[in-house]
């Protein structure tokens, strides 16, 4: 299967919508609003353009994943939230590969790190560890090893400690 990754276009807005919507409609743990965030998220400025990306597989969008940036004092980090792939390409490393473009894309954009809430089976693959291996805690209360941060690279994120700033879009 051949999937090119790209950055989201404004022509990308509706199907990108749809397509997160129905990535999260049967999904276990989900608000039914991420959709939502997503666009609240493009309005905000915590929005990077080059880090809202998109995955195409035979000319369809098939996934979709957007990093926004967030503060620990005075150092900025990003968040990944959501990654979106249609039901019908999960488990085809849509998202895997999405995930990869988009670390590559923050490394050279010069950002240090990346924290997510997510499942540590799959995250973990991609080097993610829970964020208190870094000093990096959540604002809300969640077990602490689905609220995980990944460096960009090694020691990337040495000295990066306290309480993480989501955008205010996330309504934390």
């Amino acid at each position: 299967m051949n999937i090119v990754i790209r950055q989201e276009g404004i022509e990308d807005h509706k199907v990108v919508y749809n397509l997160v919507e129905k990535a999260f409609k049967e999904a276990e743990h989900t608000d039914g609003n991420e959709q939502n965030l997503v666009e609240a998220l493009r309005r905000g400025r915590a929005f990077v353009p080059e880090l809202s990306l998109v995955a195409e597989v035979e000319k369809e969008v098939a996934g979709h994943i957007l990093f926004t940036e967030a503060r620990i004092g005075k150092d900025t980090l990003l968040v990944l939230a959501p990654v979106s792939v249609l039901p019908e390409y999960q488990g085809k490393g849509v998202g895997g590969r999405l995930i990869e473009e988009g670390h590559r894309i923050a490394r050279e954009l010069g950002y240090r790190g990346i924290v997510l809430l997510g499942y540590p089976a799959y995250y973990s693959k991609f080097g993610y560890l829970p964020s208190v291996t870094y000093g990096i805690k959540s604002p809300f209360e969640v077990p602490e090893e689905f609220f995980m941060a990944v460096e960009l690279e090694e020691g990337s994120l040495k000295g990066v400690e306290g309480m993480l700033e989501f955008p205010e879009e996330f309504g934390i």
